[in-house]
């Protein structure tokens, strides 16, 4: 696939608003997922906290595994919402993904968050559902996705249990990764016995 995919747009946009985010401070406070903000009205929040990042590394690991597998999974999105069907995924995992933490943090007002790591997620486990052992190269070491999914998973319970990196909605990871994984399922219930049957045609078994 060539040219300016939504896949693209999405990173390009995500890029720049992550960047004036942290140039600029009122920015970032009015984007960010905060509670106190959200019960007074600003639901977009629940949306524009997906576009800004805590630094660059957050960033980069973000859009370096939505580049590699949002891609790879436009094409069945294509067909639906007039040919927004990817737009339309992505933004509503960035929303579904931030309400486990939402019910779990609805009494601190406090509470802060920002990252698209759910709605990445959620493109990461829907490109497992279509192709469970297909590859993504870390350091040029080649990874089947479902194994590099299962420890973004691991990591993402540990991080809840740790406190680890307060800012990042590690819950989204999770919540993110079952919505991917169900959406297209909703959509084409048949990609359920296609995905059990890829699984298990694999040398591991």
């Amino acid at each position: 696939m060539t040219g300016l995919t939504h896949t693209i747009l999405i990173i390009f946009i995500t890029i720049l608003t992550s960047i004036a985010a942290w140039q600029h401070r009122n920015i970032m406070n009015r984007l960010i997922f905060n509670i106190s903000a959200i019960k007074h009205g600003q639901y977009d929040r629940f949306l524009t906290h997906g576009f800004i990042h805590n630094d660059g590394v957050h960033l980069f690991f973000n859009m370096f595994t939505l580049y590699f597998f949002g891609r790879s999974i436009e094409w069945f999105f294509r067909d639906y919402l007039n040919g927004l069907g990817f737009v339309l995924f992505y933004c509503s995992a960035v929303i579904v993904a931030a309400i486990p933490s939402y019910l779990h943090n609805r009494s601190l007002n406090s509470y802060r968050s920002l990252g698209a790591s759910g709605a990445v997620n959620a493109v990461l486990f829907s490109a497992i559902l279509f192709d469970p052992w297909g590859m993504i190269y870390i350091y040029f070491i080649p990874i089947p996705a479902i194994i590099f999914g299962t420890i973004y998973l691991c990591y993402s319970m540990h991080a809840i249990h740790s406190g680890h990196s307060p800012l990042i909605d590690h819950r989204a990871h999770i919540a993110g990764a079952v919505y991917g994984f169900l959406f297209p399922l909703l959509l084409a219930p048949s990609l359920g016995a296609a995905f059990f049957y890829k699984f298990i045609d694999t040398p591991l078994f």
